[in-house]
């Protein structure tokens, strides 16, 4: 029985070839679509699932208010760690503090590599159950050993053993390697530490010391694995206070209140407004999985509409089959194992289509996915996705087809019915409804993108290179690397700074001005610079000057930006005393807000000031007369005169702006790719109708003709109807995507606007569209000789 409903499949398919490639290929396409999604929320779901005590792990972080608003953030003071073990030792199997990770340079001789590492407490290899190649988890806990990553390894001794081997780190200081790990898969928050440093020498390394006893300084990540009896949100209730009770009365005006934060919510739950942990990724796994379900949604509706479009053609024989004695649990049978060889055939193509996408798609997504050959739950899902596919494809053709009474189809009485037909248009309807929102929402998603790329950012990009420093050589010689740069024609500028142009690393509160509310606690971004950084960033004033060299008195000196000035409420700025700390600096000049952080939101209140010390980064401006290739090459040479022990790495400003867009990018670009796929599968199905619809008038069409109708009257008769379906979904699709965009854009300060062209232009391109696909059946059907089509009357 099974046998002769395949082979009846089998011969529909190809007696109607056009119908079946349009339902094969719509099918695969949606099938490899929802896979591709698939991969990606399950990569997304699996988010440092790698660690094995994944569910008993957390992060340590803080919230602090500010002005009535509470503000949450990761990083925590060193005296923490002894307190969490002194008081709450036994809640915790285990506790590790941590670092930035950072790039360091590793060398063996004259063989010299950056890499991007962190520092970390002895018990943190054993909590996130790093998989050992070689060596010992315990690697840490002497002052100068560390572990290195399989990568690291391979890049600094090739095939010859490591363990024991001595690395120096930064020219500095040796470090014995005990231990090599498996490299981290990038769908972990550590995949990106190459190495691991003892905590001991981090907090003890000359100019890095840091108190025991100082509980303001937050620079560090605490991290750890709670005890097998303890609960995690009671323990998170426990620790609440644990900095509270031990600062000053000025430090507690903010209020510190430290809680845990679960592994499980590190990746998919990273937002926090005012304290409260309002989501993050989880909403693009969300939007994602609807529109998987969507796109393939749509492939189904192709299905189901030529289906029953055809159903009259097949009339006939489903009234034999019931006159013979077929029952309807039989055809009904029959037309599932139609669709079902259908869905298996577009199943086996998806998969094709899936390997040949999904580099793009790794690409586009920042991911390094793979079809799950060897696991058995992938087939699993692949056989079980693919039955559900054909059963709800193939369910309205299989319950409409076998309803055909028997005795009016064979007497040539029966007609599909008035209202036949629009299951059809409605579902025409949802097509395109759903691809005219994945439309809309592509383009407000770059419109977005674009109107932050195009603020003003107060200061030049243009021609800007970054160099992170990882030892002092640099900054110790720098008024004759300065001269040497300037000499050579390179450059027009250079600056030190303690932060780059698109990050602030520091902030600071203990600051008094006249004016300033006593209950205000305040918080500023703090940049320390050498007196060149205004003309090496090419930053504009509101008010006042810039530092001069040539001026001593400006070392007791700032400039504020105008979100400083704005914040505390400054009518008169330059002149003004500002008390840091324990140091009375005056405003000598205003600049204009650079956007140094997040371009969606404004900018940070940021004080300037000329630093002694050492610094983070060499700020340097190209000369715009010399090509970028030719620059970079004399930069190096001086650069490798005063620090020739590390390698020459930049960065251009530019380059790293672009950046702070990737995710928006990412998201616009994958559903932009969603949208066209969409449109595509609709327009087949829109196709199929109108060959369909083209073939069921050909004896209409013909009368028509011959009474006079023109080729352009029955053109515009035949779009007609497809052309008021598409404008009923365009009343549907507009307010719908207005509604979820504008949500949308509230995640941003600093955001577009729902322009009406928008809306506009997607209408009438979805209607351009549809005309195009439905004109060449219209305009084959208008120019068909009458003479053929009516001579069987």
């Amino acid at each position: 029985m099974i046998e002769n409903y395949l082979k009846i499949a089998w011969r529909n398919l190809i007696k109607n070839k056009v119908s079946s490639l349009i339902n094969i290929g719509g099918l695969a396409m949606g099938m490899a679509v929802a896979m591709l999604i698939g991969l990606w929320i399950w990569d997304e779901l699996s988010f440092n699932k790698y660690h094995q005590n994944y569910d008993r792990i957390a992060e340590v972080m803080e919230k602090d208010v500010y002005n009535g608003t509470v503000y949450t953030g990761s990083t925590i003071p060193l005296p923490l760690d002894a307190e969490m073990r002194k008081n709450y030792g036994s809640d915790f199997k285990h506790i590790a503090m941590t670092s930035f990770t950072e790039k360091h340079i590793l060398n063996i001789g004259d063989k010299k590599i950056s890499y991007p590492g962190a520092f970390m407490g002895a018990e943190g290899p054993e909590m996130f159950s790093l998989r050992m190649l070689k060596g010992t988890r315990n690697g840490l806990k002497g002052y100068s050993s560390m572990l290195i990553s399989q990568s690291v390894a391979q890049a600094l001794f090739g095939d010859t053993d490591p363990i024991n081997k001595t690395v120096k780190l930064d020219n500095k200081d040796s470090f014995n390697v005990l231990g090599v790990y498996e490299d981290l898969p990038r769908n972990t928050t550590f995949h990106d530490v190459a190495f691991i440093g003892p905590w001991d020498y981090y907090i003890n390394a000359p100019g890095n010391g840091r108190s025991l006893t100082d509980w303001s300084d937050n620079s560090l990540f605490m991290y750890v694995q709670i005890a097998d009896h303890a609960d995690m949100a009671k323990l998170s209730e426990k620790i609440k206070n644990i900095k509270l009770n031990r600062i000053g009365a000025d430090q507690a005006r903010t209020k510190p209140a430290m809680f845990l934060q679960p592994m499980s919510k590190w990746h998919l739950y990273s937002e926090f407004k005012n304290g409260i942990n309002t989501g993050g990724a989880i909403q693009y796994v969300w939007l994602f999985g609807i529109i998987g379900v969507f796109v393939l949604m749509l492939a189904c509706i192709n299905f189901m509409n030529l289906s029953t479009a055809r159903s009259e053609k097949r009339a006939k024989e489903v009234g034999i089959r019931k006159a013979i004695g077929s029952l309807r649990g039989q055809l009904i049978s029959q037309f599932f194992c139609e669709s079902l060889l259908i869905a298996v055939l577009a199943f086996t193509f998806s998969i094709i289509l899936a390997v040949l996408i999904l580099p793009f798609f790794n690409n586009v997504a920042n991911k390094n996915m793979a079809i799950l050959w060897s696991s058995p739950l992938f087939w699993m899902a692949g056989a079980g996705f693919t039955l559900f596919t054909g059963l709800i494809a193939g369910s309205y053709p299989a319950l409409y087809l076998s309803s055909f009474k028997p005795d009016k189809v064979l007497k040539g009485t029966f007609k599909a019915g008035r209202f036949a037909a629009l299951p059809r248009k409605v579902l025409v309807v949802l097509q395109f409804t759903v691809s005219v929102v994945l439309i809309i929402g592509t383009i407000i998603v770059f419109k977005q993108i674009e109107f932050a790329k195009n603020r003003p950012v107060g200061y030049s990009r243009d021609g800007l290179v970054n160099i992170e420093t990882t030892n002092d050589d640099l900054h110790k010689q720098f008024n004759p690397l300065r001269a040497d740069l300037l000499k050579s024609g390179a450059i027009t500028e250079v600056a030190e700074s303690s932060s780059s142009t698109t990050g602030i690393n520091n902030d600071r509160g203990d600051l008094d001005w006249k004016g300033k509310d006593p209950a205000m606690v305040s918080s500023f971004g703090y940049i320390g610079v050498t007196s060149q950084y205004g003309k090496t960033v090419g930053w504009k004033f509101a008010d006042g000057r810039d530092f001069s060299s040539q001026l001593i008195t400006d070392s007791l000196t700032i400039v504020l930006n105008e979100a400083a000035v704005k914040y505390m409420g400054l009518k008169n700025p330059v002149g003004e005393i500002v008390k840091v700390g324990k140091r009375f600096l005056t405003v000598i000049g205003v600049a204009k807000d650079m956007v140094m952080e997040s371009p969606y939101e404004p900018a940070k209140q940021t004080i300037f000031y000329l630093r002694q010390g050492s610094f983070d980064d060499v700020l340097i401006k190209i000369n715009p007369q010399i090509s970028a290739h030719k620059a970079l090459s004399k930069i190096e040479a001086v650069c490798k005169n005063y620090s020739p022990s590390v390698p020459f790495t930049y960065k251009f400003a530019d380059d790293e702006y672009a950046k702070k867009f990737a995710n928006e990018e990412r998201i616009g670009e994958l559903a932009s790719a969603f949208a066209i796929l969409a449109i595509f599968i609709s327009c087949l199905g829109l196709f199929g109708m109108a060959s369909f619809v083209a073939e069921q008038r050909t004896k209409e069409l013909g009368v028509r003709k011959v009474l006079g109708a023109t080729v352009f009257g029955l053109w515009r008769l035949m779009s007609a109807d497809f052309v008021a379906l598409v404008i009923i979904s365009l009343l549907i699709a507009v307010p719908t995507a207005h509604y979820f965009m504008y949500n949308w854009l509230q995640h941003y300060t600093y955001r577009t606007e729902l322009s009406w062209w928008v809306f506009a232009l997607t209408g009438a391109g979805a209607i351009i569209i549809t005309l195009l696909t439905v004109s060449y059946q219209s305009i084959k059907a208008a120019l068909m000789n009458p003479v053929k089509s009516l001579r069987s009357e």
